[in-house]
């Protein structure tokens, strides 16, 4: 009788052990989902490469742009604008807006960094939605 209960000692004590595979099984899985997808997670301007093949999203109202010719001068709605006046005409162009979408058709001769000036001011009018506009690419 003491060889029955010795052994049945032993076979509760492996019925008691938590089998851990599944587990870390499923959290490898886990940590590489979290790893490939956390490169697409960051954020950033939206800006389409010039001369492009992909087709562009119709926007649902009148989009509006602001034009900067090749003498870094700002239009909008084909009225001159002021780099410094930028930020505030904007606030009060974008109130009555409900989309708070803004399109950019900057000459190809234009400095890239009087853009990006131009893209902080319309960030500073709180206009987050940003986009480039781009030539189709001719095709071969």
């Amino acid at each position: 009788m003491g060889m029955g209960t010795g052994a049945s000692g032993k076979s509760r004590m492996a019925l008691s052990e938590i089998n851990v595979t599944p587990l870390v099984d499923v959290m490898l899985v886990l940590l590489i989902m979290f790893m490939v997808t956390a490169p697409l997670m960051q954020q950033g301007l939206e800006v389409e490469v010039p001369k492009t093949s992909a087709s562009g999203v119709e926007p649902q109202e009148d989009p509006f742009r602001l034009v900067i010719t090749a003498d870094k001068r700002i239009l909008a709605a084909k009225q001159p604008i002021k780099v410094n006046d930028l930020k505030n005409k904007l606030k009060a162009i974008f109130e009555k807006r409900k989309s708070k979408q803004i399109y950019i058709e900057a000459d190809a001769r234009v400095d890239y960094g009087f853009v990006a000036e131009v893209m902080a001011e319309i960030r500073a009018a709180e206009i987050y939605s940003i986009g480039l506009i781009t030539q189709p690419k001719a095709s071969p």
